[in-house]
């Protein structure tokens, strides 16, 4: 059975969702006024990741992710560059799906945009506004916090202690500091929409309350996002959306960690971002991928490019292995497989990646070895079907192996085409026994810079 730690509870839970055989999942997408960097990258392959496994489940998963394309900063980026809300914002939209295609990310079935949802929004600013939990003010609205007695229930925090550190802004009006903006009323040159409080926009935090409820209903089964998420997003999000339709939100509420860059959190606003187009400049997609599973979701993650080549070439020998097998699909009942039982187990223990992989890489340890003898090659092939199967679970070794060798960044496809024919013919010499020849092979591809590393689960080369 599934277990999942719930950021709500602090505590590791047994998932069962609100209808049987269903989940709705909903997980906070970008703001777009930037390219996508590595950060984004390990949220969305994580939530990506728990979508894949859901389903492998059996579960019928509606899946929302978001976009945020109305906000200050991409405001500010139309107005630099004198074109359109829609324009701007469209560009990094499609640089977003394109990074997400790029990684092996799964789109969800609804990625609804902010400004599509406006009616929605407007709608249950009404509501609490009617029902006293937010108020107009000086062009805006803001959400009463000390109405809702429950604030500070997912983040942990005091309302008390949150007022000490709390101040109003020059330009707002709202009545205590805590209170925060559903909708902001229209300065001079900006994007508008009709409302009962006078044209305006909304404030960022009622976008993806709208949206949720809109494609997924009142209540839903997850919530995801970022760590940095939590505070003030996630408990805005709840606040506002339990005041407003009087049900819980979400049942289990799950979080990823930060992506580290030299020990120090990783985020535009320090400047410190790398891209994901910048990393796929340099690494194949899946040892991106890779790297970000290498770790569990929960987890905080330190980036670096050492540490992506060494998977890069873990991803070598697993290919490598499927080219030499061609293995094939499993049969009917591969899941329920004892060889596949520690990678189920391991995903569903909270989505253990790092279990997970350590469960595939003994499987293809396992066909590795069998392949070396002639008369095992049967099993060989069959471990390594399975080992392609659970992979695929993951979003890895999802291309045919030849095409993989042939688009490894910074590589010549012939040059790497000669070396792997080369390593190819090694394999069946070794199978053979004939060390000879082996031998050979290992000494020719020296000479040429390409040094070669024997592992239990396969052989991985590097120019030295």
């Amino acid at each position: 059975m599934l277990h999942v730690f719930n950021s709500m509870t602090r505590k590791t839970e047994p998932f069962v969702p609100l209808q049987e055989g269903k989940v709705f999942m909903y997980v906070c997408g970008p703001t777009v006024y930037d390219h996508s960097h590595i950060g984004h990258g390990r949220a969305y392959t994580s939530f990506d990741m728990v979508y894949r496994h859901l389903q492998f489940l059996g579960y019928q998963v509606t899946y929302v992710r978001n976009l945020t394309d109305v906000d200050d900063k991409i405001i500010h980026g139309a107005q630099r560059l004198g074109t359109t809300l829609d324009d701007f914002s469209q560009t990094y939209i499609q640089s977003f799906h394109e990074d997400m295609k790029a990684l092996g990310i799964l789109s969800p079935g609804v990625q609804p945009r902010a400004t599509q949802t406006i009616p929605e929004m407007i709608e249950m600013i009404r509501i609490l506004v009617e029902q006293g939990q937010a108020y107009a003010s000086g062009g805006d609205v803001y959400f009463s916090v000390r109405s809702w007695a429950a604030y500070g229930r997912l983040s942990g925090r005091d309302i008390d202690d949150l007022k000490s550190g709390a101040r109003v802004e020059p330009g707002e009006s709202k009545k205590d500091p805590l209170d925060f903006v559903l909708w902001k009323g229209s300065k001079e040159g900006e994007p508008s929409w009709d409302s009962p409080w006078g044209k305006g926009r909304p404030g960022w935090h009622i976008e993806c309350s709208a949206m949720a409820k809109k494609y997924l209903g009142s209540s839903i089964d997850i919530h995801a996002g970022g760590r940095d998420l939590i505070f003030p997003h996630h408990e805005n999000e709840m606040a506002q959306s339990e005041a407003c339709n009087q049900v819980p939100f979400a049942k289990y509420w799950l979080h990823n960690g930060f992506v580290n860059l030299s020990k120090e959190k990783m985020s535009k606003s320090l400047g410190n971002t790398v891209t994901i187009k910048d990393m796929l400049a340099s690494f194949h997609p899946e040892a991106i991928r890779l790297f970000y599973l290498s770790s569990h979701y929960r987890s905080p993650i330190e980036y670096s490019q050492e540490l992506i080549e060494q998977f890069s070439r873990a991803l070598d020998r697993m290919y490598r292995l499927l080219l030499q097998l061609r293995p094939g699909q499993p049969k009917e009942n591969w899941k329920n497989h004892e060889t596949v039982t520690s990678f189920v187990e391991a995903m569903n223990d909270d989505f253990n990646t790092p279990k997970a992989l350590g469960a595939i890489n003994d499987m293809i340890g396992k066909a590795y070895r069998l392949s070396l003898k002639q008369d095992q090659l049967d099993k060989a092939v069959e471990m390594a079907s399975f080992a392609k199967s659970c992979a695929n679970q993951l979003g890895l070794l999802a291309q045919d192996p030849e095409h993989y060798f042939q688009t490894i960044p910074g590589m010549d496809p012939d040059e790497t085409q000669n070396i792997e024919k080369l390593i190819a013919e090694r394999e069946y010499a070794r199978r053979e026994k004939n060390f000879v020849r082996a031998d050979e092979i290992r000494a020719s591809l020296a000479q040429q810079g390409i040094v070669l590393e024997d592992s239990p689960e396969g052989t991985s080369w590097r120019k030295s």
